[in-house]
């Protein structure tokens, strides 16, 4: 067995690649996304790839399940139990409205209704003490209320359970008793098993999102399993986790809210091994769906990794709060089949919503009575129409051009070409402003950095947003685009967290209890990865962070420790190195307020064979053999003639003067008349600003 399959799930399409260990060959293949059932998608990609399936030895899924069920609110019914006088925890949260002036807020619909949160008398103290023992009449009470209501997975989320977990481990062996006893496959979820992090509200929303995904993940995952092993699979399964690691089906089973980014942090581990590959650090990756935009920053080659991500949150609305390690990611829902409409004051808006794969855009041909961006590229010639998927989807520009000039040129008397090109720009903008998120308003120069774009839409908008925001130096990578998270599946590696809460100082005199928080959190991770991957110690290398403040602050920062025993000489420069962060974060330091630890997370991970991206000088081709055809396209206001290259065809190492339109047959890349590009060593197109 020899190839490995990484699988990607997007708005409109299903992208397959599959890289054989042994020979180095590489394939890809798109399929359409089947909303209505994802699996039915991903096994359609697979058939489609015509892949001896018994040669395969891995396939890794990164999918967009989980975030979908709990936007679209589909998922399971849940019962929650919590600690008697914390019926309301999920209807108080906190008071952290995003807009003070927005009369009109309301709190965020708790996923659990009050009627199916049930108190049980116990208490933990903070220090993790047993002040009330756990009454467990009312655990099988509070089961039998809830399976008369029919639920169809149970929650515990007691207090303080991150300190002691023995209350929750005791209710779970006592529901899982009472479920066997009346042969009732029950899933329930505890909330010290997704994080032992502090915090009551985010802690039990954590847990509660994950029951509330849990059964429909999990019988996903199996149909998967099932099917791809009846096409002669023997080997094993894994899923992209949000952190930017992988782990087993069985773990994500489990646990399916450690995979709630899952699909799109692929492209940010494919986006860093471009960078080193090129001799580049800071990199901000740029990911262009058919339905979203997402955007990484990167600073010497290390995502930013938080313990802390808000479902559903943006600039009105505080979201749902998910206590697990996140890379940093900024999405809007921008992409190539995000509809074009005219707001209620007659504003042209693009996104969010979206027309995804089914029917998608009108130029489909499916059915879509909606403009899109799709649309505007194809009416104003961006977009080649015989070429989408390398010429295997038909494109009709006629229809886009209907919708286009009912629904938005007509409205503002202009031609449909202006229209199509105000879509344009409007899109343009949405997606720098997911760039500016990452960057200017977290203190970041986007000059300091290259942008890497990938996605079938995002080399189209790169160009626009390196003008917008004064970047130099555009990557478009050697491979495929548009199957490019896809691939950087197959870069990750094998990766748990471990974060617990236990606040302490940072001094000498506390050196002891901070390597031994350290070494529990270490023990913890190899559990983990024995029981869920079958992985012994020995093969695991093990990675320190704590989350640090100034005494008497609410918010920490997150600081790599060195690996291994500290030592009192380690302390003062600990120290110094959380001050460097947090002056970073805040544009201030405090040298004399004592710092603490508030989190110690500890990150095991165990490497995997990463594909070689390999030379491919390409000089049997001369600039002007490389251009497939002159095509008329309307931009900035006006028509002109572009010529479109065979990016295949285009010579290694010559520079080529913009304006210009590479096509592949995954996506199409822009090069604007102020820019120059040239094919580097290795395939990828740098695009620059030509020097003046």
């Amino acid at each position: 067995m020899a190839y490995r399959l990484g699988v990607d799930i997007g708005g409109a399409f299903t992208d397959l690649v599959g890289y054989d260990d042994e020979t180095g060959d590489f394939l890809w293949v798109k399929g359409e996304t089947t909303p209505k059932n994802p699996a039915e998608g991903v096994l359609n990609t697979i058939r489609k790839s015509k892949l001896n399936m018994s040669k395969v030895s891995m396939v890794l899924h990164g999918q967009t399940l989980v975030i979908n069920s709990i936007i679209t609110r589909d998922g399971a019914k849940v019962g929650l139990l919590t600690t008697k006088g914390h019926r309301d925890i999920l209807i108080l949260q906190r008071a952290n409205r995003r807009d003070i002036y927005n009369f009109r807020y309301k709190k965020p619909e708790p996923f659990v209704p009050r009627y199916l949160t049930i108190e049980v008398r116990e208490r933990i103290g903070g220090d993790g003490s047993i002040i009330e023992p756990l009454h467990s009449e009312d655990v099988r009470s509070a089961l039998e209320r809830l399976l008369k209501e029919g639920v169809e997975s149970i929650c515990i989320s007691f207090l303080n359970v991150y300190a002691n977990p023995v209350h929750e481990i005791e209710a779970k062996r006592i529901i899982q008793e009472e479920l066997e006893k009346r042969g009732l496959d029950i899933p329930i979820t505890t909330s010290h098993e997704i994080t032992r992090e502090w915090y009551e509200y985010e802690r039990t929303n954590t847990a509660v999102l994950n029951a509330f995904v849990k059964p429909k993940m999990k019988a996903y995952l199996n149909t998967l399993e099932k099917e791809i092993k009846s096409m002669g699979f023997k080997g094993m399964f894994y899923s992209m986790l949000s952190n930017g690691g992988m782990a087993s089906f069985d773990f994500v089973k489990e646990y399916p809210i450690y995979a709630v980014e899952s699909g799109p942090i692929a492209g940010i581990i494919g986006g860093i091994a471009i960078a080193e590959l090129i001799g580049e650090k800071n990199v901000i990756v740029l990911d262009g769906g058919s339905t979203t935009t997402k955007a990484s920053l990167v600073e010497n080659l290390t995502p930013k990794v938080h313990s802390e991500y808000h479902v559903g949150r943006d600039r009105f609305n505080p979201g749902y709060p998910v206590k697990v390690p996140v890379i940093e990611i900024e999405e809007v829902g921008n992409g190539g089949t995000s509809i074009a409409w005219i707001d209620a004051v007659g504003n042209l808006r693009v996104g969010p919503q979206a027309m995804g794969a089914d029917p998608g855009p009108a130029c489909y041909g499916k059915g879509g009575d909606q403009p899109t961006v799709t649309d505007a590229y194809v009416i104003n010639g961006l977009i080649n129409p015989n070429y989408l998927l390398g010429g295997e989807m038909k494109i009709y520009r006629d229809l886009a051009v209907k919708v286009v000039k009912e629904k938005i040129a007509d409205y503002f008397n202009i031609s449909v070409e202006e229209a199509a090109e105000g879509i344009i720009k409007i899109a343009n903008e949405n997606a720098a402003n997911a760039i500016r998120i990452i960057s200017v308003q977290k203190g970041y120069d986007p000059r300091d950095f290259i942008l890497i774009a990938h996605g079938g839409s995002g080399p189209m908008f790169a160009p626009f947003i390196a003008q917008d925001l004064e970047i130099n130096k555009i990557v478009i990578p050697a491979i495929p685009p548009g199957v490019f998270s896809a691939w950087g599946m197959l870069l990750t590696d094998i990766r748990h967290d471990v974060l617990t809460t236990y606040v302490i100082e940072v001094n000498s005199e506390n050196l002891k209890l901070i390597n031994e928080s350290f070494s529990n959190a270490d023990e913890r991770l190899f559990q983990i990865f024995e029981k869920e991957e079958g992985i012994l110690k020995e093969e695991v290398t093990i990675f320190h962070y704590a989350d640090m403040r100034y005494k008497g602050q609410e918010h920490t920062v997150k600081v790599p420790v060195k690996t291994g025993e500290l030592t009192e000489d380690d302390i003062p420069s600990l120290i110094e190195r959380f001050h460097q962060y947090h002056e970073r974060a805040y544009d201030f330091r405090l040298p004399e307020s004592p710092v603490q630890i508030v989190n110690f997370h500890s990150v095991g991970i165990v490497k995997v064979k990463r594909p070689k991206i390999y030379e491919n000088i390409v000089d049997k081709y001369s600039v002007e053999e490389a251009i497939k055809e002159d095509r008329k396209v309307f931009i900035n206001g006006d028509y002109a003639t572009l010529p479109v290259f065979d990016r295949q065809k285009i010579p290694t190492g010559v520079k080529i003067d913009g304006p210009a339109i590479l096509e592949d047959p995954t996506s199409t890349v822009l090069v604007l008349d102020f820019q120059e590009f040239v094919k580097d060593n290795y395939g990828n197109i740098i695009i620059s600003t030509k020097r003046r």
